[in-house]
């Protein structure tokens, strides 16, 4: 249970009455509805309350209770999500230090070039093999396609199986398109 030890009137909710009202009085004189100056007096409390501290009591009988108030055997509280506000900016910039450039270290394995040029004709290689394959098999799939109608052996074409095969090759094409371009926009990147 959290108390707040200051004297307040009934209709006031804890915190810092005098400046939520200042606050919601602001709102209210430049035309917002109630609803906006309770938020914006709610807001003010929140900032407001920000930098209070925390602090825990226990009594003789063990029951424990937090307050806002330090009072005598309290101990102040230190919690994982609170932060103190930053301070007042002076109107300085401070630039950040240069970084230095990344060197590798001495025993990193360095590769010759013509060791690289031979690493990527193996590379470009297996890319045009992959590229093959799956030029066929696109051929293969639009063949089976047959321009929406494949073969129906012996369903008609309204039933669930005929639409789902339809819908599966549509699929394989997409996806067999997508393979040939990524693997075009590869090749193009290989020296």
């Amino acid at each position: 249970m959290i108390k707040n030890q200051g004297m307040m009137k009934r209709n006031q909710v804890k915190g810092r009455p005098s400046e939520r009202a200042g606050a919601a009085r602001a709102a209210l004189a430049l035309g917002l509805p109630l609803s906006c100056a309770l938020v914006l007096g709610a807001a003010g409390e929140v900032a407001a309350r920000a930098n209070d501290a925390v602090y825990l009591c226990i009594d003789a009988n063990g029951h424990k209770e937090l307050t806002d108030t330090n009072k005598h055997g309290c101990k102040p509280l230190e919690l994982p999500n609170s932060f103190n506000a930053p301070k007042k900016w002076d109107g300085t910039v401070r630039k950040s230090p240069a970084l230095a450039p990344a060197v590798a270290p001495s025993d990193f394995p360095k590769v010759g070039g013509a060791q690289q040029k031979a690493r990527d004709g193996e590379r470009r290689q297996i890319l045009d093999d992959e590229l093959k394959n799956e030029e066929k098999k696109l051929a293969e799939l639009k063949r089976e396609f047959n321009n929406g109608e494949p073969e129906r052996n012996g369903a008609d074409r309204s039933s669930p199986k005929y639409q789902e095969k339809v819908a599966q090759l549509r699929e394989s094409i997409a996806r067999a398109e997508k393979n040939i371009e990524a693997l075009k926009r590869e090749i193009a990147l290989v020296k």
